[in-house]
């Protein structure tokens, strides 16, 4: 969209309006120390090709996908998504949709959403979903709050392998609400169980797993609900990869009572880390106390279909005292993209593309293993599309001498304290080749 700027006339009929006589009497509050004492630098005004000419010349500096061998993931993957996706959500009605404050009228978008509800529940074999969330951190984070207001009881114990994003995200949600939060260390890339069950006691609300966790791992989810559901009253929440789901077992086999997740790899770009979308699902019996809002099915006076915001009990519907969250957009465009994406590739399709992932994931190990020095960081885990490699130089020696090769090799895993670490992500659109060429590049780099 071009920029079309205020004319002087304009902006002296908006100081009139404001009632002051120039711009320096508006700023008048302002102390001279926090002003600019000479004009910015800036360039020379330019055309708009000129513009357009500059913008270009920056943004093939960049690396991207299309251009480079990328490894990197987590939490964000780069997926294929069919052109027909975009095509669909750039659509007019859709792209300049925005939260239907009086959704009736918006069956469309109440229709899509009900679509993209259902999916959700058949990928989870959860009983109900709401309309997504603002990403997978927050609803991570709104699942524990929506424990607590189900059992009333104010310790969470969260594993060590969470995403430590997700943790600093619920972090920030439950310090203001008095939250006991309990950290699980991780044991050789899981959850430790022992120390797991020594941490749940009667007041413990829920326990928050994710599978695969951080480090691409599979929990032992089934003895993580034999442990948590000990407790009667403890819940049990699940941050999951939905792709993982179309080969893996779905969360309600293991009993988890909430599910959250990331839904960036359903159809979503990488777009440089966002906007991203959550979705949240649970047992039945909590739908009362799910944030956000759900879409339900039901008939017109004339016996036709039609669609209702059934539950809205966020801020905007309700005192923000009784808001089931105060923070919840649902990215309703995120999520369109999502059920376009789930209903053109179908139950079928998305198999094949969990099945592509976990094969060339577990070749492209099983090829770095050979290399002298490398090793796997987990060896006895189990692992989806991802896995965390031993290194034999620092992860940022070998990320700064790929990059110059195109090759993205991966998360230099120092962040989280381990230099000679490196985490890598591998999807369905990476080919045997491609894999073959980081193997390659690798072991010459690597070759000291």
């Amino acid at each position: 969209m071009p920029y079309i700027s205020t004319t002087d006339y304009e902006r002296q009929q908006m100081l009139q309006a404001i009632g002051v006589t120039d711009f320096e009497e508006l700023i008048r509050a302002i102390p001279e120390k926090l002003r600019l004492s000479e004009p910015l630098k800036l360039d020379p005004p330019l055309s708009e090709l000129e513009i357009l000419r500059k913008i270009s010349e920056k943004t093939c500096k960049n690396m991207c996908v299309q251009t480079a061998n990328s490894f990197l993931g987590a939490g964000i993957y780069d997926h294929f998504i069919p052109s027909a996706v975009e095509a669909i959500i750039s659509r007019p009605e859709f792209m300049t949709a925005y939260t239907p404050y009086q959704a009736e009228v918006s069956q469309g978008t109440l229709q899509y959403i009900y679509e993209f509800q259902t999916m959700i529940c058949e990928l989870t074999g959860m009983e109900i979903a709401n309309a997504s969330m603002y990403d997978g951190a927050s609803a991570a984070a709104e699942a524990i709050l929506m424990s607590v207001r189900k059992n009333r009881l104010m310790k969470a114990v969260l594993s060590g392998t969470l995403h430590p994003e997700f943790l600093k995200v619920i972090k920030c949600y439950t310090e203001g609400i008095g939250i006991e939060l309990v950290t699980v260390p991780a044991k050789d890339g899981l959850t430790d169980l022992e120390a797991l069950k020594a941490a749940i006691d009667d007041k413990t609300s829920c326990v928050v797993i994710q599978t695969p966790n951080f480090y691409g791992n599979l929990e032992e989810a089934f003895e993580i609900d034999k442990i948590v559901h000990a407790n009667e009253k403890c819940l049990l929440i699940a941050a999951v990869d939905p792709i993982s789901l179309a080969i893996f077992n779905a969360p309600s086999e293991y009993n988890a009572d909430i599910v959250v997740g990331e839904g960036q790899a359903l159809g979503n770009s990488l777009n440089m880390g966002g906007p991203l979308f959550g979705f949240f699902a649970s047992k039945l019996d909590m739908a009362r106390s799910m944030p956000g809002r759900i879409v339900g099915g039901t008939l017109d006076v004339e016996g036709k279909k039609a669609y209702a915001l059934t539950l809205q009990a966020r801020e905007q519907h309700i005192r923000r005292d009784k808001a089931t969250s105060n923070i919840c957009s649902n990215e309703a465009l995120c999520a369109l993209a999502a059920t376009v994406y789930m209903s053109l590739i179908g139950k079928k399709g998305l198999q094949e593309v969990a099945m592509h992932c976990v094969r060339k994931a577990h070749y492209l190990a099983d090829e770095i293993c050979t290399l002298p020095g490398f090793s796997m960081a987990y060896p006895e885990a189990a692992f989806f599309k991802e896995f965390v490699v031993q290194t034999p130089l620092p992860a940022k020696e070998i990320i700064g001498k790929l990059l110059p090769r195109g090759i993205y090799p991966g998360l230099d895993m120092s962040v989280y304290g381990n230099a000679n670490q490196l985490m890598i992500a591998v999807t369905e659109k990476k080919s045997i080749a491609d894999l073959d060429a980081f193997v390659k590049a690798l072991g010459e780099v690597t070759n000291v």
